[in-house]
């Protein structure tokens, strides 16, 4: 079972930055692959960033503004997030995108315009 706790969130002003952590523990050697999504009230969870290997991906809102990364001897994952406009507002979950855990609490992201 692996357990995954998001951090980092917070109420930042349009066109400032966040950095969002994921850690995850339990029985998890090496994240191989995770993704970070968000969901904004009254709308469904949507992938933001992708993880997978050394390759990663994003969502056309996010392209050239978010930056995922990781760290292995942490087991943690990161979400930078620059350039943030009011619509980037949701919280923010981290999962293993093909075999998900069980979801964490998320990090409440909110910008102000």
């Amino acid at each position: 079972q692996v357990h995954l706790v998001e951090s980092g969130g917070g109420l930042v002003q349009a066109g400032g930055s966040l950095r969002l952590s994921c850690a995850a523990s339990g029985s998890i050697r090496s994240i191989n692959a995770m993704g970070w999504y968000r969901q904004a009230p009254g709308s469904v969870r949507e992938l933001v960033a992708l993880l997978v290997g050394g390759s990663t991906t994003y969502a056309d809102s996010a392209k050239g503004r978010f930056a995922i990364s990781r760290d292995n001897a942490k087991n943690t994952v990161y979400l930078q997030m620059n350039s943030l406009k009011p619509e980037d507002t949701a919280v923010y979950y981290c999962n293993h995108p093909f075999s998900p855990w069980q979801w964490g609490q998320g990090t409440q992201v909110t910008v102000s315009s």
